[in-house]
């Protein structure tokens, strides 16, 4: 029979990529638990309304990359291309929101109907922050100080660039949208086919093309901080203030808009160049107006997510591995004989217990002595625990250091454990 294959875009994680992937995991969720947030899980499954509503209809996401289906009862669903409508969907019909702050966060893969390359599949995950409530910039500031340890404690704070612009208000946007398009329509003939067609849908999107040729007609279009009003201009010198005191180095960029339309305000990304074409791995703002937009009442949010596997890919990029995570186990325990096979796994048991962060490994599958040390030195174990009779007899255990790192010893198995620690 032919074999069944996973869908094209979407992949299997394993191995090396796995153990990354789980200490990104971590890492994110102790630093979360650092500064207060709640985990919030919502379906993968939405209604195609939600997304229409929040993202915007006339999006690339919305017009060409969501999955939709019906189901049996008729309804038409999505599965979701990103997280924040989502949150603000729970947050409205839990209650969670109005007159109250809130901060969350999640964890998950999102789905796009997108042609599948290096660091972009179909389906791909996504890390995010979501607060309510707060309208200051100190909140934007907490945020972005966020990202900014993680990628610290990742390794890679050294190959990201944080990229800052402000969107302001709608009014503000809404009367230099009118002179962009006036600008838009003057070159129109010159712009690519896709600019062209959103000159008349989303034209603060041309303003981030890729495409360079573009990119070299708008050098004399209308700047967006020019319509800024006092508050708008305040929020945005509150936010470069506060990251200055943090000690987090910043870029302007006029032409970061990001890709879905709920944002005002703050709006940044962090960007690497040594991913390619895929340089972008985290990119959030401000959403002030979408809780009303999906029929709450009005409520100040902002948030961002990041993404899990271009975040990986950058760490194998600069060489951030740790060096542990090539170990199938740190600590690897056997019994020389049947008669400790029992006292092993006990013992094994006890270590966990007590050192829950060590990848304990047991041997199991018998064989002979010489076959069960090729298995312990294969499994990259930093010591070895051996008990046999001798052992058993003493009431002793036999501790080998690994790799040539020292001189195996035997201890009493009331000390083992203190010994190991040491």
């Amino acid at each position: 029979m032919k074999a069944i294959k996973a869908v094209r875009g979407m992949y299997d994680s394993y191995g090396m990529d796995s153990r990354l992937w789980g200490r990104l995991d971590r890492a994110w969720g102790q630093i979360m638990h650092a500064h207060a947030y709640d985990q919030l899980r919502s379906p993968i499954v939405e209604p195609v309304g939600l997304f229409a509503r929040a993202i915007g209809e006339v999006t690339d996401v919305v017009e060409k990359e969501m999955y939709v289906f019906e189901d049996r009862g008729g309804e038409k669903l999505a599965l979701r291309p990103e997280g924040t409508a989502g949150v603000v969907r729970a947050g409205i019909e839990q209650g969670l929101l109005y007159n109250q702050i809130q901060k969350f966060w999640y964890a998950g893969p999102m789905y796009r109907y997108e042609r599948p390359q290096k660091g972009r599949n179909r389906q791909f995950h996504q890390m995010g922050a979501e607060v309510f409530g707060l309208n200051g910039p100190d909140i934007d500031v907490e945020l972005i100080e966020i990202t900014a340890q993680l990628w610290r404690e990742l390794g890679i704070l050294d190959g990201v660039t944080l990229q800052l612009n402000t969107l302001g208000q709608s009014e503000e946007r809404a009367a230099f949208r009118g002179q962009l398009v006036e600008f838009l329509n003057s070159i129109r003939s010159q712009l690519d086919e896709d600019s062209q067609r959103r000159i008349d849908t989303n034209p603060l999107r041309v303003l981030d093309s890729k495409n360079p040729d573009t990119q070299a007609l708008l050098a004399n279009a209308p700047v967006l901080s020019d319509f800024l009003g006092e508050e708008s201009i305040a929020h945005f010198e509150g936010l470069k203030a506060g990251l200055e005191s943090a000690g987090i180095r910043y870029e302007i960029n006029p032409k970061l808009v990001r890709g879905l339309d709920y944002y005002n305000r703050t709006v940044f990304e962090w960007v690497t160049d040594h991913l390619g074409a895929q340089g972008t791995i985290c990119g959030g703002g401000r959403y002030d107006g979408l809780v009303e937009q999906l029929g709450g009442k009005a409520t100040p949010g902002v948030g961002f997510a990041l993404g899990v596997e271009r975040v990986l890919l950058l760490i194998e990029a600069m060489e951030q591995i740790p060096s542990d995570l090539g170990r199938d186990a740190d600590i690897y325990m056997m019994a020389a004989t049947d008669a400790a096979e029992g006292q092993i796994r006990a013992m094994a048991r006890e270590l966990r217990a007590a050192q829950p962060e060590l990848r304990v490994a047991v041997h199991h599958g018998g064989g002979s002595f010489k076959s069960r040390m090729k298995k312990a030195d294969r499994s990259g174990a930093q010591m070895l625990v051996l008990l046999g009779d001798d052992e058993l007899a003493a009431q002793t255990v036999t501790l080998k250091p690994m790799q040539g790192q020292g001189e195996q010893r035997q201890v009493a198995q009331a000390e083992w454990i203190t010994q190991i620690k040491s």
